[in-house]
């Protein structure tokens, strides 16, 4: 807001500029004595002053001004019509092209009108002159409106792209997260349990419980730092695949027997599906470990040709919040984090009992 009214305030002091230079060479022309020719080539710049607020009345008011000041007879176009081009550049810059169009056409007509009038008439190269003028404006409003509307497109680009990130973080934050937390209480508990008959087993649980709240941290730091990187720095790999093996001790080091079984030529995958996958077999896991009561899992990674197949399972009861409602917040987020990467990803009670969750995802070999 602040920068409009300042445009405006130039304009202002544009048109008391041009409309000062104008009266001043009328007072020097051959129609000094005619009183009418003052207020009139006033008019053909004077109006500049309100052209981005109405810039179709603006350059009207201009046309029909030059239009008069040549009907009557007076020697030239005041300022060689510098106003009828400011208008013409800011018509083609804020309205339709075909309203351009028009009010081109009407400036021609004033040409039109001047060019056998006045006390000198115009030459056809003073008139082919002018219309490439008034031409050249039209063309440069043209191609300045374009560049606006390309600006705008790439601000609301980024801003998608800067929204579609925040959304990344927060279901990055969310699996990170849930699955700590999960560990965490389960091993805390454990700790209480037993603190008093099993001190070894304590000490092996709060220490579990150490490391992972310092892995949590660690990997919440990483994504928020994604927000305030500066130029130069680099961030911590994302984790893939290649750290399934340390999800799954840890998860079983959190009470859940967890079995991998892997199929097909292991392989390093592009980052985007390798993250995917990786943080699909995280949500799965932690939804066993709050939801599946006494369970085990059993992951089956296959590498095939063009896909990756990922199925975590197990055979828990079919209870609690994830089994009523595959569309729950972590379910969903799984899903749409495998469409993002052009995969499908299924999740619902399994045949045999307990409860499955499948993705498959478009991969090839990373380069």
């Amino acid at each position: 807001m602040r920068g409009i009214l300042k445009s405006e305030v130039v304009d202002v002091l544009l048109a008391v500029v041009f409309t000062g230079l104008t009266i001043a060479a009328v007072a020097d022309g051959p129609d000094a004595r005619a009183w009418p020719a003052y207020p009139l080539a006033a008019l053909t710049v004077a109006p500049i002053a309100l052209r981005q607020r109405a810039p179709v009345a603006t350059m009207a008011v201009i046309a029909a001004a030059l239009a008069t000041y040549s009907l009557f007879g007076y020697f030239d176009h005041p300022n060689s019509g510098i106003g009828l081009l400011v208008a013409m550049f800011t018509v083609a810059t804020l309205r339709p092209r075909r309203v351009a169009a028009v009010l081109f056409l009407g400036s021609m007509a004033v040409l039109a009108i001047g060019s056998g009038t006045g006390e000198v008439a115009s030459t056809w190269s003073t008139i082919v002159q002018a219309v490439l003028q008034i031409l050249g404006a039209w063309v440069l409003g043209e191609s300045t409106r374009r560049w606006g509307e390309r600006t705008e497109r790439l601000a609301e680009r980024a801003a998608r792209a800067v929204a579609d990130e925040r959304v990344r973080i927060a279901r990055e934050l969310h699996d990170v997260v849930a699955h700590h937390m999960a560990v965490i209480s389960l091993q805390a508990g454990v700790a209480q349990y037993v603190i008093d008959s099993d001190v070894p087993t304590a000490r092996e649980a709060i220490t579990t419980v150490g490391d992972t709240s310092r892995e949590a941290l660690a990997e919440m730091r990483r994504l928020l730092d994604v927000l305030r990187l500066e130029e130069g720095e680099d961030l911590a790999p994302q984790p893939g695949l290649a750290a399934l093996d340390e999800l799954v001790e840890r998860t079983r080091g959190a009470g859940l027997p967890v079995d991998v079984v892997v199929t097909g030529r292991a392989r390093p995958l592009p980052p985007g599906p390798d993250l995917c996958a990786y943080r699909v077999a995280q949500e799965s896991l932690t939804n066993a470990l709050k939801h599946a009561g006494r369970a085990a899992v059993r992951i089956d990674l296959d590498y095939g040709e063009r896909t990756l197949t990922l199925k975590v399972t197990d055979d828990g009861t079919a209870a609690g919040p994830r089994r009523e409602s595959p569309t729950a917040h972590g379910i969903r987020g799984m899903r749409e984090r495998a469409e993002l990467y052009g995969g499908v990803l299924t999740a619902g009670p399994a045949d045999t009992g307990g409860f499955a969750v499948v993705v498959r995802l478009p991969v090839s070999e990373a380069r």
